[in-house]
């Protein structure tokens, strides 16, 4: 009999982007499904934003590095303000996005602030983790899965432009442009103080009047907001690449498997775009060149070929996926060292489904794949995935602990802790049959109910829900 019935979770959601730093705490709803006579079916029932900060322009110092203490400074206050003590909060992410995941600093703030989000921490976002984080906080999932339709959000920062295409509420591709609002950025007298590296080649080879230490004139500077567009365009299918494509595109091609009928903007850009207000504003009341990219948004072929829709979220659709919509939680027949948990950044190695985890080739596969990771003796922490059978029986379970530590046999001999993760409800059994067979005195930390891919990163944090669920987020650095 189980008698866990409900539980109330505190996450917290920080971003540290290219313009902006804010903070979003959420309350997690987490319910028992099942009856009362079953095994508990543990999950997320609801999501509700409780405390939305100030919205602060991300401090640099002289040198361009991220300001620490004065983002530690802004934190602080917004705690305060919200009445929350960092221990009390359960779960959450820190994700520094955008030209600030690029400051040399950058990991030294991740680290830093690691502490503000509980055990729990998300520290940085690749670029296409970044774009799931961003479409989700604006709605773009839950539009793609209510219409049955194909949904790409397009979340237009200060220095990068996320893009996240769902259909039918799931994930299919992701990517990252260099494209943003301050991609040229204005002193207060409009003088041009700074131009980016790959805008300052667009602007050569077309030959445009714009130059560091000259006055920003609008006319001239739409002419170079329009061929940021257009590769905007060309990433969802509006138009064909022309040569500034692969220029501006931020780490790795990004792929469409199909052209969206809908499209959302979010960020402080798309923020702008929903303004009835916009043509009364000064153009460069911010800058940089974010209203001028609103306004000639508003002229795409955006409008033309596909329908826009406004999202739930524009300038903190970042920071609310951020703390709303990073977590998931594992199945309640789980088997875990408590000493092993909080885990973040552990690589997963996923055994491929065609390899029954019973065959012994499933053994020689793990061996194959846990080798690749280390090169040279050098160490780390893996995780090992597969798809699992579904309610096997006593034998089945004793051939595969027994494969599964065969193949992770330079894991079990240098003491490190297994990890291990199971699609199909089977992890109990298992990680009590592997407990049996250890010689060592391994940790184990065994979970099923979560689906992962080669390639993807895990973090698993300290138990919740009396201990009969763990929570974890699933990092997907690159989607095929």
């Amino acid at each position: 009999m189980n008698n866990f019935i409900k539980q109330e979770i505190l996450s917290v959601g920080i971003d540290i982007g290219t313009s902006t730093t804010q903070l979003v705490f959420s309350k997690i709803l987490l319910k028992n499904l099942a009856s009362a006579f079953n095994i508990a079916r543990i999950a997320i029932v609801s999501k509700t934003i409780m405390y939305r900060s100030e919205i602060y322009l991300t401090p640099l110092t002289s040198d361009d590095r991220i300001d620490l203490d004065a983002v530690m400074q802004i934190i602080d206050f917004e705690y305060h303000q919200a009445g929350i003590d960092k221990t009390d909060i359960d779960i959450g992410a820190v994700i520094i996005t955008g030209e600030t995941a690029r400051r040399a600093n950058a990991r030294q703030a991740a680290a830093k602030l690691s502490g503000y989000a509980g055990d729990f921490v998300v520290a940085t976002a690749g670029p296409e983790l970044e774009s799931i984080i961003a479409g989700k906080g604006a709605g773009a999932d839950k539009f793609s899965r209510d219409h049955k339709a194909t949904v790409a959000n397009i979340d237009i920062g200060g220095g990068t432009s996320n893009i996240a295409l769902f259909d039918r509420g799931d994930a299919i591709a992701a990517g990252c442009l260099d494209i943003g609002g301050r991609q040229i950025k204005l002193a207060p007298d409009n003088t041009i103080i700074y131009v980016n590296e790959k805008i300052a080649q667009i602007i050569e080879r077309e030959q445009l009047d714009i130059r560091l230490g000259g006055k920003a004139d609008p006319d001239k500077l739409r002419a170079l907001v329009r061929i940021m567009i257009r590769q905007l365009e060309a990433s969802v299918g509006v138009c064909p690449r022309d040569r500034y494509f692969d220029l501006v595109v931020t780490i790795n091609d990004m792929p469409l498997p199909k052209v969206p009928t809908y499209v959302m903007f979010s960020g402080g850009v798309g923020d702008i775009y929903y303004r009835s207000s916009i043509s009364d504003e000064d153009v460069f009341r911010y800058q940089d060149m974010g209203i001028l990219l609103a306004e000639e948004l508003r002229q795409s072929d955006f409008a033309q070929k596909m329908i826009i829709v406004s999202p739930e979220e524009t300038i903190r659709a970042t920071v609310v996926g951020a703390g709303s919509h990073t977590a998931n939680i594992s199945g309640t027949t789980v088997t875990y060292d408590r000493d092993a948990l909080p885990l973040k950044n552990i690589p997963i190695i996923r055994i491929p489904d065609e390899i029954a985890p019973d065959d012994p080739a499933f053994a020689e596969e793990i061996a194959k794949r846990v080798a690749w990771f280390e090169l040279e003796d050098e160490q780390q922490q893996l995780a090992i995935a597969f798809q699992g059978i579904r309610a096997p029986g006593f034998a089945q379970l004793e051939t595969i602990a027994r494969l599964l530590l065969k193949g992770m046999d330079r894991i079990v001999s240098t003491n490190r802790l297994l990890i291990i993760l199971v699609e199909h409800d089977m992890a109990k059994a298992l990680g009590h049959t592997i407990k049996r067979l250890l010689v060592g005195s391994n940790r184990l930390v065994c979970i099923d109910s979560v689906e992962v891919g080669e390639g993807d990163y895990i973090d698993i944090g300290n138990p919740i829900a009396g201990g009969m669920v763990l929570p974890v987020i699933v990092k997907t650095l690159i989607f095929k």
